[in-house]
This record gives structure tokens, sequence and C-alpha cells, in this order.
């Protein structure tokens, strides 16, 4: 794809889901990539197995520890100098944590890691890119949200899944606004049901995949492919003016 040639992409959660889609889909680049993983390295090994050794660096960071995502940033930038992009795509989702019937210590702890993972380590980590990016003269995030964030979630179970990814898409938008004239680009990808096995497990609580098929506008969940490909394409810098934007990907079962 024209504009990723030689770029080189920080990409967080490229073992699984939609983290490998969109490894497996930069493989196809001439770009240089470093991809994290939380504890599944042959995951990430197989949604890397396209590019050269040369051009892969695999980082396991355990984003419940503050110390692991500064790890990952130095270990990344001591090895390509420079980044240009970032992807934060890792993310958690307890189906615990409700307001209905969960303790009080399960509903602390969900909520606990739940925040650290999905929105502190991914903060933490922009901080990072923004610093950075500012000195390099720009760079390009693009943060996965959720169409969660902007719909709220029909499941008790999963509120604070759908508030980290509310969170931080907020924090994707500010960078946007804030740092537009310092050529710092920031895009929100927000998923509908994607085909994973995180809603594959959120199927099981809710009557299975033809139950969740019957409730959206195309019957089928998205592919994971689908999600990938966007990302490529705004990793690309090919639509600059597009910073800012939350890109909906749900087959039309939720419209703005």
């Amino acid at each position: 794809m024209r504009g990723l040639s030689n770029k080189t992409i920080l990409l967080t959660g490229a073992s699984k889901g939609i983290g490998a889609s969109i490894a497996q889909r930069l493989s196809e680049e001439d770009v240089k990539l470093i991809a994290h993983f939380g504890s599944d390295r042959a995951g990430a090994e197989a949604a890397t197995a396209g590019l050269a050794g040369e051009r892969k660096l695999l980082v396991q960071a355990d984003f419940r520890q503050n110390a692991d995502v500064d790890r990952l940033w130095k270990t990344a930038l001591a090895w390509s100098g420079t980044i240009d992009v970032v992807i934060n795509n890792a993310a958690i989702m307890h189906w615990a944590g409700g307001f209905d019937g969960d303790d009080d210590r399960l509903w602390e702890q969900v909520w606990s890691e739940t925040l650290q993972v999905n929105v502190i380590a991914a903060t933490r980590l922009m901080r990072h890119a923004v610093r950075h990016f500012q000195a390099i003269g720009g760079g390009t995030l693009v943060t996965i949200s959720s169409w969660a964030a902007q719909r709220g979630i029909g499941h008790a179970e999963a509120i604070a899944y759908a508030a980290s990814k509310a969170a931080i898409k907020a924090a994707a938008q500010t960078i946007a606004r804030r740092y537009a004239k310092e050529n710092i680009l920031s895009y929100v990808v927000a998923p509908g049901v994607v085909q994973t096995r995180m809603s594959e497990t959120a199927a099981a609580t809710q009557g299975g995949v033809d139950a969740v098929n019957a409730t959206l506008a195309m019957g089928e969940w998205v592919p994971p492919d689908d999600i990938a490909n966007l990302v490529a394409f705004l990793s690309s810098g090919a639509c600059r003016h597009l910073t800012g934007a939350t890109l909906d990907v749900n087959g039309a079962s939720y419209i703005r």
C-alpha cells in the first residue's frame, strides 16, 4: 500500500483476534513491525510469519504492569530508532463487574484490571508516542475502541469494558484536537461484533452465535480482515484530514 513503505509500526495485542489480523495484513507490506503480545508468543509468531526476521520484533509485556508498558516502548525504540505509527489494540473483557450480583471484591478486581489494561496502559503508551512524534515531526495513532463506547452495551456484566472503550476513545480524540498542528494524527476504529475468540465467548452468554446474528443488519459478524484493511489504510497517512474521526465497522447494525 502506498504510504506504508519503510514505516515502523508498533502494534499491541498482536497474537490473536483483531490484532493478529492487523499483523498479518501489515506483514504484506514493506514495513518494520514491533508486535506486542501478552502471553501468547506462538500466536504473535504466526501472525507475523510473513515478515522477514530482520523486519520484525516480538516483545512480551503485561499491561497490568506500568513498568512493562515503559519497557515495551524503550525496547521498541531501541530496536527501530524511530516509530512512525502506534496501533493501540490490546484489551481485555471480563464478563463480570456488573451492578446486579457480583460481590464487592470481584467488582473491584474487574474494574481495576480492565481500566489498567484498556485505559491506563494504553494512554501511557500514547504519552510515549506523542512525545516521540513531537520530537520527529509527526506520527500516527490508531486506537481500537468499540461500538460500545458510543451506544453503551446491552449486557451489564461487560459494563467495565464499555466504559474503558469510551475512555480510550476520548483520549484519542483529545490527542487529535490538541496535536493536529504538529502533524500528529489520531484515528479511532469502533468495531461492532467481530469474529474473534472474545466475541465467541461473549456470544455464549447471549444464546449463541445464531442469536447474536439475528440482531445484526447483515446477519453476520464483521470479519477481522475488514478491521485490518482499514487500520492499514489509516496507518499509511493517505487521508490526513480524517484525523479525529471515529470509524464505525459494524455492517450497518449501528448507524449514527
